[in-house]
């Protein structure tokens, strides 16, 4: 009886078992091509580390302008960018993953709301642009509505971080940003 059990169990595992497609090329492997998103991730995960610089408004705005300092950590087994600022001590998170094929950004903003941003295709993948899709919280007194990164190399980067005021005024926040250190030496091979 236990035998032809084990018969009938192979048998109906061998109706199920996958059909393999046989690759027209020999030797060859389909490699999935990733997506936009993927690749602007892959790109912003390489920023990972300490940057400093200075920061230029436009309207200017004292209150902003002067020294900046950005840390960026790749967090959750590569699921997600944690890029941070202090401004006034305080930490100021930003958390950009992918939400599947979409490269999403939300900004948690002393000014206790958090607005999400998804990124547009980009003809150059040095440039990520993140564009306004929604917020959480309150649009008053400001809040943040477009965001761009632009890796000049492995040391340098921009970031133009553009807030809405009331009245739909918009400030223009321009980060320029060297890596700090001894991280500069570790990549240039120096």
């Amino acid at each position: 009886m236990k035998s032809l059990l084990l018969v009938f169990c192979i048998g109906a595992l061998s109706l199920c078992r996958p059909t393999f497609v046989q690759n027209s090329s020999p030797g060859a492997k389909a490699v999935p091509a990733k997506s936009d998103g993927q690749t602007s991730f892959d790109g912003l995960k390489s920023l990972a580390g300490t940057w400093t610089g200075r920061v230029t408004t436009d309207p200017p705005n004292p209150d902003i302008e002067g020294p900046i300092q950005v840390t960026m950590r790749v967090a959750s087994r590569g699921n997600v960018l944690v890029h941070e600022i202090s401004p006034g001590g305080v930490p100021e998170p930003t958390m950009i993953y992918l939400d599947d094929d979409r490269l999403t950004l939300v900004h948690y903003c002393e000014a206790g709301n958090r607005p999400r941003m998804v990124a547009r295709k980009s003809p150059d993948p040095k440039v990520v642009k993140f564009d306004f899709v929604d917020i959480s919280g309150s649009t008053t007194p400001v809040y943040l509505h477009d965001f761009v990164f632009t890796i000049i190399d492995a040391n340098h980067h921009t970031e133009d971080w553009t807030f809405k005021l009331p009245g739909d005024q918009l400030l223009h926040a321009h980060f320029d940003l060297k890596r700090e250190g001894e991280n500069v030496a570790a990549r240039s091979g120096k």
